[in-house]
Formats: structure tokens, sequence, C-alpha cells
């Protein structure tokens, strides 16, 4: 608005001055320039950047950005040009051939001879294969990416050619309608790279001495996927059948001599049932993959009495069950599978939740709830899970049964009633439905728990609870009851901010009354850092809706930090030295604490005092030494 830009600059220099080497303040200044239409200035502050920062990627696309933006394309040309001196990265080229391709016709060659630079720049794979794209893609000419793809394979050297300049070559021939090509190119890796081995660590080059420690992780996953390329290709552009053939009859052996070599190896039997889900075909009926789900399930885990075995084990089961019912469209099956499975656990020593829950949900689908019912009650009686619980209470709730979810929830708190979150949920269940009465009912009974795992929850919802149904008296004796039970700093503040705001004559002075009796009696057990806390809170008040003298009498109460040293302790005792720590001292604190800090406070005075003192009198003897001269 003042539009004081000389100033502003002047800022901007000096900021320079102190740190030049900030690129984050070289963008500021010149976006401050731009911002307000001095190019030329913002020229300048550029080329002064990418002079002292040539190495920083973002300055440069800005001054080139902002010459093309105001149109003067030879000095955004000069611009990339002295970039490419400094050697960028690929993004770098491919900015510079992009804005060549927008200045039209002409620009295309210029922006082909600037691909040309970066291959000859970084004569690697990658940046081949990012000309090819660019080729492809951007310029539209599929002669030229068909010659760069040729060239990659003639001019770079062996180590530098992987897989997935393959892919990508036989990949670019099939889009452009010529299969046979790629074909060829497919058949050059497969040689190339021995990808007929099964086993993805022996698919070592030929052409080239190269070992197992030569590979890395990235390597094997390239050659994989080229190999899945060439097996999609052959599927979509071959003799499907015989190529299916071949793969499936090799897996399936492969995946057979794992079960038999060992039975328990579910992951073998997840990876096999797998396979025969994808390749599945109509003439088979299912059969084969009943067949192996049948053959996995039918080997039960060593152990009966230890759950970690059959936590793998279950799964077959589950996924048996799925297939039945997403694939086969067999509800009817799908449910027999879940049955076999829960006859088969032993429940008395351990149980799945998640077994049950699936079974019954499969009949709910079936649109049998008496029989999902049944299940979950069976189920709460044999598992009894929390899980359990709620997912038949969110079943009941869904369907509108208000009765029995409050059965539900009465069992489920007789058999967790330290559960503050089924306490929790019972109780907003029936403000749901406008039950106030036993809404506060059921928080009273839950607050009057022996043992509770997170009693702050109830406490809080209960507060809450009273406060949106406008029991504002009911709400402060909560909060006394509980201030009887635990003095916590943060019940205090809630207790006063509550009075806060309560829209009623006098409730500033309730919140100020909460604070101080929060404050005394804070004091009297001695717990500094709450009293800070409890100090703040009561200022943020303060400064919302209070005035100039009770900020200020707030702020006379405000303690002041001090640095000081203890000896610390391990745990058997022993001494480990000295360590700093931070004290707070309240003015209204009386004691021996206090008389200490004056008498620190004196000490220091005294010597800042003495310190004065000597310099005077130094001074004055240097003063009569000059005069005697």
């Amino acid at each position: 608005e003042n539009k004081e830009f000389e100033r502003a600059r002047s800022v901007l220099e000096r900021a320079l001055e102190v740190d030049h080497r900030s690129s984050e303040l070289w963008l500021r200044y010149a976006e401050f320039e731009m911002r307000n239409e001095f190019v030329n200035h913002a020229r300048n502050v550029l080329d002064r950047a990418v002079q002292i920062l040539p190495r920083v990627d973002f300055l440069w696309y800005k001054y080139v950005y902002m010459e093309e933006m105001v149109g003067d394309l030879a000095k955004c040309r000069a611009v990339f040009e002295r970039w490419m001196e400094w050697l960028p990265d690929d993004n770098g080229f491919l900015s510079y051939a992009r804005f060549e391709s927008r200045c039209g016709d002409a620009g295309m060659e210029r922006a082909n001879e600037v691909m040309k630079r970066y291959v000859n720049t970084y004569p690697s794979s990658r940046a081949f294969l990012k000309y090819a794209k660019w080729s492809e893609f951007e310029a539209k000419n599929v002669g030229s990416a068909r010659l760069i793809y040729e060239s990659t394979l003639v001019e770079l050297e062996p180590e530098e050619i992987n897989a997935r300049v393959f892919k990508q070559f036989a990949s670019f021939e099939e889009r452009h309608g010529e299969p046979e090509r790629a074909r060829v190119i497919y058949k050059h890796a497969l040689a190339l790279f021995n990808l007929g081995a099964q086993d993805p660590r022996k698919r070592m080059r030929t052409d080239i001495q190269e070992t197992a420690q030569d590979l890395n992780e990235l390597e094997v996953q390239k050659r994989e996927d080229l190999y899945k390329s060439y097996v999609s290709f052959e599927k979509k552009h071959g003799d499907r059948q015989g190529i299916e053939d071949v793969l499936l009859t090799k897996q399936r052996a492969e995946y057979s001599k794992r079960v038999e070599k060992d039975p328990l190896d579910y992951d073998a039997w997840f990876e096999y049932a797998k396979l025969e889900e994808d390749h599945e075909t109509k003439e088979t009926t299912h059969a084969r993959v009943r067949d192996v789900y049948e053959k996995a399930v039918s080997n039960l885990p060593p152990s009966s009495t230890e759950k970690q075995y059959w936590k793998r084990y279950i799964y077959l089961w589950i996924n048996y069950a799925i297939y039945e019912e997403l694939t086969a469209r067999d509800l009817h099956r799908a449910s027999m599978v879940y049955e076999t499975c829960l006859n088969l656990i032993p429940h008395a020593k351990f149980s799945f939740a998640k077994v049950w829950i699936y079974a019954a949900k499969l009949h709910v689908r079936r649109r049998d709830l008496q029989s999902a019912r049944k299940l979950f009650g069976k189920a709460i009686g044999l598992c009894g899970k929390e899980t359990i619980f709620t997912e038949y209470i969110a079943l009941e709730l869904a369907l509108g049964e208000i009765d029995r979810c409050r059965t539900l929830y009465t069992q489920y708190l007789k058999a967790m009633p330290h559960n503050c979150t089924a306490w929790k949920r019972y109780a907003e269940l029936e403000h749901s439905v406008g039950e106030s009465e036993r809404t506060r009912a059921i928080y009273e009974l839950a607050i009057s728990q022996p043992a509770l795992d997170m009693p702050e929850m109830l406490w809080k919802g209960y507060i809450d609870f009273e406060i949106g149904e406008c029991e504002n008296e009911h709400a402060r004796k909560l909060y006394e009851r509980l201030l009887d039970r635990t003095g916590h700093v943060k019940v205090w503040i809630s207790f006063a901010q509550f009075e806060g705001t309560v829209v009623e004559e006098g409730g500033l002075q309730s919140c100020r009354k909460i604070f101080q009796r929060a404050y005394q009696q804070l004091k009297e057990e001695g717990m500094k850092e709450e009293r800070v806390l409890l100090l703040d809170a009561w200022r943020v008040l303060e400064k919302d809706r209070g005035d100039a003298k009770s900020i200020s009498e707030v702020e006379t109460k405000m303690p002041r930090r001090v640095k000081r040293k203890r000896m610390k302790l391990d745990a058997d005792g022993n001494e480990l030295g000295w360590e700093e720590y931070f004290d707070y001292h309240f003015p209204d604190d009386q004691g021996a604490a206090s008389s200490n800090l004056k008498i620190l406070e004196m000490a220091a005075k005294w010597e800042k005092l003495h310190k004065n003192v000597s310099n005077s009198s130094d001074d004055d003897s240097s003063s009569d030494e000059s005069d005697d001269e």
C-alpha cells in the first residue's frame, strides 16, 4: 500500500549482504520485482542470483519463466544457454527442449538439437530413453524415436544397456502396430538376459561376464518386469493357449514341489491358490481352485494349544470362503466353509474373532438375520472379544433394534466393566434416542466403577453431555466431584474456562474464583510447573475478557525462570554428575528459597557496581598519564 519500493529494495539488499548464499532470499527478491512489474530490476536480480548460485535450479527456472512470460524469447534462449554450460540434470535439458518446441516449427528443430546435446552430455540409457520418449510423445516423430532406440543399443556400452531399454523399445513398437518387430526385440532380450531361468537370481547376461553379486534388487526387478511384459505381449499377439499352458505347467510344477517339500508352508499355498484363481477358465468349473484350497486346509498346524501357528492357516479358510462368495457365487458353500473352519478351531484354548464376524456378515448378505444373530451369540459365549460386541451392536443399530443394542451393551459391560469406550458408546446411544435420564444414569454408573482404563474420557463425555443439555449446575457439581478425585491442573483450567463461557451474571467472577482456588491449592502442594500452566491460561482469559487491572494482577503472579544445578543420579542412586535445570520463583512464595534468591540478586548488583567503579578508576588513571606526557 505504501509503495516504498526503494526502501524495500534497500532492506533486501542489506539482507543479501548478510547472507548472499540464501537462494530463498534471492527468489523472494526477484518475485518482489516481478510482482510489481519491474522487469529490468527482476532481470538484474536473477542475473546476480544465478552468477552466485549457479547450481540452484529453481533460480534458473524462475529466470527463464520470466523471460518467456515477457515475450523476450531471445533472452530466454540466452539464459538457457548459460544454464546448459553448468550441465544441469535431465529436467533442465527437457525444459529447454520444451521451450524451443513452443516457439513454432523452427523451434522444433532447435529442440531436437537440445536433446542431442543432452544425450551427448549424459551418454546413459536413461538419457536415451528420455530422448526417445520426448520424440515420440512431444515431437510426434515416430521415425526419430525408433532411430533413437536403435542408437541406444548400438552406441552405448554393453554394461549400460539394461532390461528397461528393451522393455520400452518393445512397448514402443507394440504401440505403433509393429508386433513382429516387438517380438524380435523380446526374443533378443530373452536370450541376452537368460530370462527363461526360474530363479530371478540366475538370469545372468550372456554377452558379458556377470555374477550374482553384480545384480542388485532393482536390476532383478527390471528383468522380472521385462519377462512379465513379454508374457503379456504374447498373450495379446501370440498363440495364447500355448503360452498359457507352458507358463501354467511350469508354475504349477514349481508350487507343487514347494508344498510337497513343506506342507505347512502356507505362503506357498496362498500363491498356488492365487495362481489357479488368476488363470481359471470356464472349462475347469472352479475345480482346480477348490482342489488347491481343500489340500491346503487339510494341513493343520502342528500345535492345537498355541495360537501363533494358526494365524496364517486361518487365512486359508477366509480366502477360500471369499473365493466361493465372490468368484464362484456360491453363498451356501461359502457359509459351509466358515462353519467347517469354526468347528476346527479349538475355542477352549483360543479363538479368532474375525472368522466369527465374517461368517455372521455372510449370513446377513444371505438375508438370514436369525442365523447371523445366533452365530454372534455363540461367538460371545466362545470368544467374547470386544470386536464381537462392537460388530454385533453395529448390526443391530443399523437395523434400528435399540432394545437389542441395550441388551448387548449390558452383556458387553458385564464382561468388560473397565472398558470406558463401551460405557461412552452406550451413553451416546441413549443420548441419540433422546433418553437424557438414562444417559445420566449410565455415566453415573460408569464413573462409580472401581477400575477404568480411561476414566478421563468418561468424565469429559459426562461433562460435555451436561453442558450440551444446558445443565450448568450439574456440570459444576461434576467438576467438583472430579476435583475431589484428582487435582490435575487441566481439570482446573477446564473448570475455569467452563465458568467463563457460561452466559450468566457474574460468570467472569466465578471463573476468576476458580483460578484463584486452583492457584492456592497448587501452591500448597508445591507444584510449580502446574502453577505456570494455570497462570498462562488465566492470563489468556484476562487478556480476552478482562481489563488492565485484572491483567496486571495476573502478571504480578507470573514467576521468574531460574537456572539451577543438581546432582544427577542413576537408578541405583549413584552420582552421575551435575546437571542444569530450570526452576520457577514466584513472587508470592516465602521462605529460604526466596531469601537465597534475594541474596543472589544483591550479590549480582554489587558485582556489577564494582565493575563500573573499577572501569571509571581505570579511565581516570589513563587520563592522568596522558596529562603527564
